[in-house]
């Protein structure tokens, strides 16, 4: 007879914008095996700059990295061209005001134990050297895979006069996993911070997936009940704002350390949820900086081509799959996000997610345990010193394309799909009898929005966070589950 697999409940904690070689290539001084960086090299590897000086990969001490490298599609393909080696001549020649010291952060990596949380989660369970973006470019289209399996042929976001571009970024009608999961009969939550990116996926807009979405605090008490917590979870990082804790320069990478520290430890806490929890911790994309692995070949995901072949992984990055049931070690099997959604496909019987997942490694592999360990770390701290940050007018930008983005496309959603989100509002809360406050609500907004554009520049900017976050609170939390 079959051992009934232990694993109920799977975590994706998904950040923002690092490569493997910046966050996790020290630990090749762990374990010898792990393809990352070798600190004890006399030959450093390097990217020549466009003077022909060689910037060598160094470490970095960097709390703040006040320029963001450059990582839509086009970008990205020259930065990985002959070997990885144009990191460098790519940002120099597309970020303005770059220094040496900017392009030093570029090839950096941080020293064992300057990452409390990745670096403690990395030394207890296992490490995946081998997990690419899904493509060669941004946080939405890699989203999109790592939550469907595609990006309906789009690598780009958003650029110039937004509201000019939106349309071309909402074509993602996919199936996507959740779908999968609502068909199959399995559970799932979104807990998200602000604004949560998951709504560009268009069916994440019908009711019956609107329901699926709570603020961040409810999972910090729904993991105290291991038989009704979700068997799929998503967590969503703050995107915006000087508590912004999802990794993304120009802010504190302590407050990213924080987040994940702090899920962890709540999932540790709950021993019965623990014992049959899954939590994997990866990022989406590189966002610019270096990592010395060439990304492989891959399989286009369906028919979609409409801005590049996807016939091509994206840069390595941080990946970390943590449970009682994986060892402390290196996984070498090459994944991508898609390996995630292979791996729930298997696990639950669930419909096909496209070619891309269809061929991709399962994260299966990896689960290697027949008994929980109990040698675990029980928990992880940062040290509050950590979160206040060198410079904090750093913490109060949202300045990259993702941002920018996500801000219009808050403002798309209540000018252009009034009526068929409030219709979801409506269906979705109809039984708690508060259908006209949310109305009402929305009216509100459509007035608040008028007026915000014509504000100065600061108190404009502190709006859009403000404005971005009511929709997703308006939108979602009167569904009666928050």
């Amino acid at each position: 007879m079959a051992t009934e697999n232990p694993i109920k409940h799977i975590v994706l904690l998904m950040m923002e914008n690092h490569s493997f070689d910046q966050m996790l290539g020290c630990l090749q001084s762990e374990y010898p095996d792990l393809d990352g960086v070798d600190m004890n090299s006399d030959s450093p590897r390097f990217n020549l700059d466009l003077a022909g000086n060689k910037v060598f990969q160094i470490p970095t001490d960097a709390q703040q990295v006040q320029l963001d490298p450059k990582h839509e599609n086009r970008f990205v393909l020259e930065q990985i061209a002959n070997r990885n080696s144009s990191f460098i001549t790519d940002f120099q020649k597309n970020v303005p005001g770059n220094t040496e010291a900017d392009r030093q952060n570029i090839m950096g990596y941080y020293l064992l134990g300057r990452l409390p949380a990745l670096h403690e989660l990395a030394t207890n369970f296992t490490i995946c050297d081998r997990w690419f973006s899904s493509l060669p470019g941004p946080t939405w289209p890699n989203r999109f895979f790592a939550l469907s399996g595609t990006s309906s042929g789009r690598v780009l976001m958003p650029e110039g006069p937004l509201h000019e571009r939106l349309n071309e970024m909402f074509v993602q009608d996919q199936i996507t996993l959740f779908d999968r999961l609502n068909e199959a009969g399995k559970s799932w939550r979104i807990y998200y911070y602000d604004f949560p990116s998951s709504l560009l996926l268009n069916r994440q807009r019908l009711p019956e997936n609107l329901k699926g979405y709570s603020r961040v605090a409810s999972f910090f008490d729904d993991v105290l009940n291991e038989r009704q917590f979700p068997a799929f979870v998503f967590i969503e990082p703050k995107y915006f704002g000087a508590d912004q804790n999802d990794d993304h320069p120009p802010h504190n990478i302590f407050k990213a350390e924080k987040l994940i520290a702090d899920v962890y430890n709540a999932i540790r806490s709950s021993a019965d949820l623990w014992e049959s929890t899954l939590l994997v911790v990866a990022y989406d994309e590189h966002g610019g900086f270096y990592d010395h692995v060439e990304p492989p070949s891959a399989i286009p995901p369906d028919d979609h081509h409409e801005e590049w072949t996807f016939d091509r992984l994206g840069v390595r990055v941080p990946a970390i799959l943590v449970s009682p049931f994986v060892g402390k070690r290196v996984e070498k099997t090459v994944f991508d996000h898609t390996s995630l959604l292979k791996y729930l496909i298997e696990l639950w019987n669930l419909g096909p997610l496209g070619l891309r997942t269809d061929s991709a490694n399962s994260l299966a592999v990896a689960i290697n345990q027949e008994q929980p360990r109990r040698d675990t770390v029980p928990f992880i701290r940062i040290p509050y010193t950590n979160l206040m940050p060198e410079r904090p007018d750093l913490e109060k930008e949202d300045s990259s394309d993702h941002h920018k983005a996500l801000h219009a496309f808050a403002a798309y959603l209540s000018e252009k799909e009034d009526v068929a989100i409030a219709d979801a509002i409506r269906v979705a809360t109809q039984a708690a009898g508060i259908w006209s406050k949310a109305k009402a609500s929305v009216g509100k907004w459509m007035l608040r929005f008028g007026t915000y554009l014509t504000r100065d520049l600061e108190k404009q900017d502190k709006e859009k966070v403000r404005l971005t976050t009511d929709v997703a609170l308006r939108r979602l939390r009167r569904n009666g589950l928050d």
